[in-house]
């Protein structure tokens, strides 16, 4: 039930005449024998339906039904938002000329102090590149400069990395200071962020609780889950120094959220997990991941399984709080959008060699698919960066209306054909589909009957 309709005249009783038209894309999933979820992703409704509705809704597509001789089941669907006058849009537009970011990611360093056994960059196995400052000030004058252009209010500078940035922790200041100066000689307001793995010293943990605005810290839950996955070079766990981060920023009021990990020997410890980190912690979000398998990740056992899907939802279920804080990225209903991230809308990844990668796992400019990510250097002057328009280009074309195999998944507008880069690792050369896909059609189905259910249990008009 995906073809496009024509609009259709109705007549609810007690109207006047208006033109009721289907929606260009609708989804009928079996739930049992008897009923079915009917779900419109881009006007954002869904019902619960009976075989016989779903016929007729069928059959109103091929024009073989109309609303005319059945007004009852026009006002039920107009009143559920699965009709209407008005057609819905999907999302389309692209960046334009010159890439123009408003926002740094700085990949500061390839350093790291664990060696955790799933790592997707492999941190620690090559000698270790650090970012120059010139590197640092040059990315942040140019995304502040395109703020100042745009009429922007803020920029944003984000420390990430292939590694530990607070390795590079005499940089990660000075550039954050040089930043709050820039901001502070443009007229505008800097927003900051911190990816970590946690393993940080008192003094650190300080001073990124009273300067930066947020971090996104890597945690596996459960200490002894942490300690079998994120170790030292030495082999000792890692979860003590991790966990003394998580109560330095508790104390401090700081907003930070968790990301964690999830190892097919892992996932049925999930419930636990999140109940361990809900009982304990205060942070905004917990987003939870099935290893990456690629890195020192690439021969373990496949996460993305049925396994996971009950896991995350017995996970959801441990608690209130647990339902709110756990996300997973490929499922995010409240989301309209052609893009799965940045990587087709110019992100900024500053390499520590100072080259611009669309993603922050492509770090390295001699990892597989480099040349697919890579998209820009600086210029021979003081200032500014040079970009390849056919790197950039084709990495903007990368949005879910363009990938055949998403065509007609349900998910599709609220996925958007999922992470580019793992999509590689599936099939370099036609994606056709992967365990994700799996978990973000069953999770993605989970959000939206959670939606009915609290809009009374028979339909939910996002609208």
């Amino acid at each position: 039930m995906t073809r496009v309709a024509e609009p259709l005249e109705a007549v609810p009783r007690g109207s006047a005449p208006q033109p009721l038209r289907l929606p260009a894309e609708l989804f009928a999933l079996p739930l049992s024998q008897s009923d079915y979820l009917v779900y419109a992703p881009l006007r954002r409704a869904a019902l619960i339906a009976n075989a016989a509705l779903v016929c007729f809704l069928g059959k109103l597509q091929a024009g073989e039904r109309s609303v005319d001789a059945a007004p009852e089941i026009a006002a039920l669907l107009l009143n559920c938002g699965m009709i209407g006058p008005h057609d819905e849009r999907a999302p389309a537009a692209s960046p334009e000329g010159p890439p123009r970011p408003t926002v740094a990611t700085l990949l500061l360093t390839s350093a790291c102090n664990l060696r955790c056994r799933y790592c997707y960059a492999a941190a620690g196995e090559r000698p270790p590149a650090f970012m120059q400052p010139a590197t640092a000030r040059r990315a942040i004058d140019f995304v502040a400069a395109n703020a100042v252009a745009a009429g922007a209010t803020t920029f944003e500078v984000a420390y990430h990395g292939a590694g530990e940035p607070a390795l590079h922790w005499r940089l990660l200041e000075e550039s954050y200071l040089y930043a709050r100066g820039v901001a502070r000689s443009c007229g505008l307001r800097l927003r900051s962020s911190l990816t970590t793995n946690g393993v940080l010293t008192p003094g650190k943990r300080a001073w990124i609780a009273s300067h930066l605005g947020s971090a996104n810290v890597s945690f596996d839950g459960l200490p002894e889950v942490q300690d079998a996955n994120r170790r030292f070079p030495s082999g000792r766990g890692s979860s003590d120094f991790v966990l003394a981060t998580l109560r330095a920023f508790d104390r401090a009021g700081f907003r930070y959220s968790i990301r964690m990990t999830v190892t097919a020997e892992t996932a049925p410890r999930l419930p636990q997990s999140i109940a361990f980190l809900c009982r304990r912690f205060r942070p905004r979000a917990i987003q939870v991941e099935p290893l990456y398998r690629m890195g020192r990740g690439r021969d373990a056992a496949d996460a993305e399984t049925g396994v996971f899907i009950e896991a995350f939802r017995a996970a959801r279920r441990t608690s209130g709080k647990a339902s709110r804080l756990l996300r997973f990225s490929g499922a995010r209903l409240g989301t309209t959008t052609n893009r799965f991230c940045g990587a087709a809308n110019d992100n900024f990844c500053v390499s520590p060699a100072g080259n611009i990668s669309a993603c922050h796992e492509v770090a390295d400019e001699h990892q597989p698919w480099a040349e697919r990510f890579f998209y820009g250097r600086p210029s021979a002057g003081a200032s500014g960066f040079d970009f390849d328009e056919q790197v950039y280009t084709a990495l903007r074309a990368h949005t879910v209306d363009r990938l055949e195999y998403c065509s007609g998944c349900f998910a599709k507008w609220s996925c958007a054909g999922d992470c580019c880069h793992k999509a590689l690792h599936c099939d370099p050369v036609e994606f056709s589909g992967a365990g994700r896909c799996e978990i973000i059609r069953a999770l993605t189905r989970d959000q939206i009957l959670e939606k009915i259910a609290a809009s009374g249990g028979v339909f939910w008009k996002g609208w």
